[in-house]
């Protein structure tokens, strides 16, 4: 059975700095970030703790793609993407923490 992903962005506290990755688990993969499990990745090293957005799909194959598809795009596009679903740019982690 293939299980699904999810392609989510972070950023920082003034939305200035964004990452964008892939998941299998939302929740596991959101609090590494804002606790810096990694101290030396991106997201650490930017402060990027907060989740703007975040979307499933039913293959981590789909999420992959759709996160190689994300990346590929200008800043502009991401923000159009996080104010299709945040346009407030909420840390959206209060509404999933609880799943």
């Amino acid at each position: 059975m293939t299980k699904g992903g999810f392609v989510y962005i972070m950023c920082n506290t003034n939305n200035s700095t964004l990452y964008t990755g892939v998941t299998s688990d939302l929740l596991a993969r959101v609090q590494e970030h804002k606790t810096k499990y990694y101290p030396n990745s991106f997201t650490s090293r930017y402060n990027c703790t907060k989740l703007v957005y975040y979307k499933f799909f039913e293959t981590i194959e789909a999420a992959i793609d759709e996160e190689k598809r994300i990346k590929g795009g200008s800043r502009k596009q991401k923000e159009r993407l996080i104010n299709s679903i945040n346009k407030e740019w909420k840390d959206l982690w209060e509404d999933i923490k609880e799943w």
